[in-house]
């Protein structure tokens, strides 16, 4: 049973980190189910904002991290249709409350699932930048090693390898 529903709060649709609710919250149930969100470490977003700068995060990690294949078409692109926005809006809300750009965000992303790719041993440096999406082997190395200070390679053969938590990327 999920938390709408012990609450007895009626909703529409429930997707993954969004329900879309029949009706406005009073005050006492917005509380409540804050306060039971919070149990679960899950936040009660209502700024436009936030929402907004959620649901681009949850595209990017999903691209990077949950899928295998890359979209065909350029990222501002797949992002733009998957959340039926203009690019420059996400754009522009990302980078005044995140502080920094789209782009720079899907390549921490980028980096630290390359980590983790390597980590794992499971796939060549040639594979790993077919997989991500890199121009080149070049490409994919000097980014890395812009990011981590490391070359991938050197990263491969490094004991105690450090990734990023995804929270804290």
């Amino acid at each position: 049973m999920s938390e709408l529903e012990k609450l007895g709060i009626e909703y529409n649709v429930i997707a993954l980190g969004e329900a879309e609710l029949t009706e406005k919250l009073t005050e006492i149930k917005y509380y409540e189910l804050k306060t039971a969100l919070q149990k679960w470490d899950f936040d009660l977003l209502d700024d436009r904002k936030a929402i907004i700068i959620e649901r681009i995060k949850a595209v990017i990690i999903e691209m990077v991290h949950v899928s295998n294949k890359f979209p065909d078409t350029n990222y501002s692109d797949y992002i733009s249709k998957k959340l039926l926005h203009d690019y420059t809006y996400l754009s522009n809300i990302f980078s005044e409350v995140e502080g920094i750009t789209i782009e720079h965000f899907i390549i921490s992303h980028k980096i630290e699932r390359v980590k983790e790719l390597l980590m794992y041993n499971e796939f060549n440096i040639t594979e790993i930048a077919a997989m991500l999406n890199y121009s080149s082997i070049a490409h994919l190395s000097n980014q890395f090693k812009k990011v981590t200070g490391f070359t991938p390679t050197f990263f491969k053969a490094m004991k105690n390898k450090s990734r990023t938590s995804l929270d804290d990327i």
